[in-house]
């Protein structure tokens, strides 16, 4: 099946386009600057260069269009006619407690996405104005939404629950949610594979290491746990969010600093983090050249980082009763062989033991443990545009077997 997968965020849109026969994407790219002056897509065809196109992008959906007349360029395209594009697959950010798995876009599903919106007020409004352009300009064609929070709708009652009134859960749905769903289900299905064991017999922790970073417990081929929280903050040091934080530290700085609740957001998500610690910047790369070169700040943003995904690592062989293998993956713990040994370190009394040299190869999925280590250490790169494709085919096969029932 031939689907658009298409990632909307509040001025962006990244798209691939999937044949499911084939894991390579046809086409991707990435529209940026949408409603800003000079905005620009950035497209490349399987085999091709990459081409950029500038032009006035006021809205969604003119950038959707940017992109299917890319897709039918005789030169660049991959597609004659948009009959060819069978479906349309959504990545969403937040399902909240609404969706436990992805599904069929009816206008009941649009409405509980509104209903979540205050949950990610910055990224389902986003993915709203997605679906409505597609449904304009691709008329009549399924589209599927897949959501960020689904894979971890399993986790247990006692691992979402905070410790604050029942009350607030109640009236307000504050849990734990978890987020980079698609991209742990993706990496945790192809750790399976490598190891050549069922999944629903492993006990596996996923690393998505990036700008966002979040870690997941997966116990028999579901989320048992994750770093993640109610929001995109808790958790790990990510590159400019603060990650896990005494919540008394937030009113403490208000009150010295005289910061509205707008301006403390701001400052544990923006202004936070490695490129808070560091100030070097939220690039790992810059920050691993800088604590090379003895910036001490710099370093101590590297302990913190690798710091942080041990205790993680340790938490979840805990609540696990065990681990078969850990992944890597994400811009950081595909490419950071650096972090990887920070992490993998003095860690061989629980048997992880690191194969050095292939550690610092890059690009593929690997198994970096030595021989003899009791758990796996393995790099896997990341592919959530194709779980969205998989998904997309999947429910709409089933809808249509059943419509021929």
């Amino acid at each position: 099946m031939k689907i658009l997968v298409l990632n909307c965020g509040s001025s962006s849109i990244k798209y691939q386009f999937i044949d499911t026969t084939n894991p390579e994407p046809l086409a991707k790219g990435l529209v940026e600057r949408i409603g800003m002056s000079s905005a620009v897509l950035t497209h490349q065809k399987l085999g091709d260069e990459k081409i950029r196109i500038v032009g006035e992008i006021l809205d969604h959906k003119i950038g959707i269009e940017y992109v299917l007349a890319v897709l039918l360029s005789p030169t660049h395209g991959v597609i004659k006619d948009r009959n060819e594009i069978e479906a349309v697959g959504h990545r969403v950010v937040h399902g909240g407690e609404s969706f436990a798995d992805s599904v069929l876009i009816t206008p009941q599903v649009i409405q509980a996405i509104k209903d979540n919106i205050e949950l990610a007020p910055l990224h389902n409004p986003a993915n709203i104005k997605g679906i409505e352009a597609c449904s304009a300009l691709l008329p009549n064609k399924p589209q599927v939404a897949v959501f960020d929070t689904a894979f971890h709708s399993t986790i247990p009652p006692a691992h979402f629950t905070y410790g604050l009134p029942m009350e607030l859960y109640k009236k307000y749905k504050i849990r734990k949610y978890g987020f980079h769903g698609t991209s742990h289900k993706y990496v945790a299905s192809r750790a399976a594979a490598m190891l050549n064991k069922p999944i629903e017999k492993l006990k596996i922790i996923t690393a998505h290491l990036g700008n966002g970073a979040s870690m997941a417990a997966v116990k028999y081929g579901k989320s048992y746990d994750t770093s993640l929280g109610f929001t995109t903050l808790d958790g790990l040091l990510m590159g400019t969010r603060c990650g896990e934080l005494d919540p008394g530290v937030l009113p403490y700085i208000m009150s010295k600093e005289e910061l509205s609740v707008s301006e403390a957001n701001t400052l544990i998500t923006k202004h936070s983090g490695v490129v808070g610690v560091s100030g070097v910047g939220s690039d790992m790369r810059e920050v691993e050249e800088a604590a090379l070169n003895g910036n001490q700040r710099a370093q101590l943003a590297l302990d913190i980082y690798a710091y942080r995904i041990k205790k993680f690592i340790g938490a979840y062989i805990a609540i696990m009763n065990g681990c078969d293998a850990i992944v890597f993956t994400g811009g950081v713990g595909e490419n950071s062989d650096i972090i990887r040994k920070m992490v993998c370190d003095d860690m061989d009394w629980l048997g992880i033991k690191l194969d050095e040299e292939k550690n610092k190869t890059r690009g593929f999925e690997i198994d970096m443990s030595t021989p003899d280590s009791k758990i796996r250490i393995l790099r896997i790169p990341t592919n959530e545009e194709l779980v969205i494709a998989l998904d997309t085919e999947s429910i709409i096969s089933k809808e249509l077997n059943q419509r021929e029932k």
